[in-house]
């Protein structure tokens, strides 16, 4: 089952994506957020309404507004760990083997062909990154690996925008990683039932229609079940905590020499079985 968010006649509505990605009906909740939440949506989804073409909605980022910072994982595919330390090596080097955790802000997260924002008076080092994202579904406390599957709401995709300079200038990457705009999700979730758990999915990203980016989720050093087992034995995570899982090799700064955005730039993150989320640099 494939879920999105949407405008359509100035309002903003949750609905169900056909098979096919030509239209969408309307759920009967007021966002993704609740309809996690409610932990009964199944049934809300057997109530979805009329048909409306996709092409008279307006796709937006599938939970807009997360209730809480995204958490992420950094340099959690093995080539992507070796680029970044040839970066910078004194900002992403890796003394041990441990899940490297962030979060990120995100005040409102930028739809599908949306504008990722150069912030160019901040940054001269704006970067991507295609990444698999986790939807919880359950509240999660003490989780055991085995038993991270059935936690799991679904599926999106998010392009981790990267300012590299704010970020290692900081030696923290928080506010190189939150500024507005850095956030683009979507362009649906896919419910946890479409996808078998561990997902091993095609991930990739383009630049202006050129390859950057090509690997596997099942490549992840650090495994949901496993991050999942690790976060839950100290916090409790609520439904709707959105979780990126890191990015593979193939990022702008992992070029020689670098190949950041620019202004007008197209980056196009695909995840399969979920589909592309395209967004371009203003």
């Amino acid at each position: 089952m494939k879920l999105v968010t949407y405008l359509h006649d100035g309002a903003e509505r949750v609905g169900l994506l056909s098979g096919d990605g030509s239209v969408v009906r309307p759920l009967p909740c007021p966002d993704l957020n609740s309809l996690i939440e409610s932990g009964d949506w199944e049934r809300i989804a057997g109530q979805a309404g009329e048909e409306t073409p996709l092409e008279r909605v307006t796709l937006l980022a599938p939970i807009p507004r997360p209730r809480q910072d995204m958490i992420c994982l950094g340099m959690n595919y093995k080539d992507h760990l070796e680029e970044a330390a040839g970066y910078d090596a004194g900002a992403f080097a890796k003394e041990k083997p441990v899940a490297v955790y962030f979060s990120k802000r995100v005040t409102e997260a930028v739809p599908p062909e949306g504008y990722i924002q150069s912030h160019t008076e901040l940054t001269e080092r704006l970067d991507y990154e295609a990444e698999l994202a986790v939807i919880l579904g359950r509240t999660a406390k003490n989780v055991k690996a085995a038993e991270a599957g059935d936690y799991i709401f679904g599926y999106t995709i998010v392009n981790d925008v990267s300012a590299r300079d704010v970020q290692t200038g900081h030696k923290q990457w928080y506010f190189g990683k939150s500024l507005d705009g850095f956030t683009p999700m979507g362009p649906c979730i896919v419910t946890a039932d479409e996808i078998a758990f561990p997902p091993a999915l095609e991930i990739s990203a383009k630049v202006n229609g050129e390859t950057r980016q090509r690997a596997n989720t099942a490549w992840l050093i650090n495994s949901i079940g496993q991050v999942l087992e690790e976060l839950t034995a100290g916090m409790t995570l609520m439904p709707g905590t959105v979780i990126a899982t890191g990015t593979p090799a193939g990022v702008g700064m992992g070029f020689d020499p670098p190949e950041f955005l620019k202004p007008g730039d197209v980056v196009e993150c695909t995840v399969e079985g979920i589909g592309t989320l395209r967004n371009t640099v203003k």
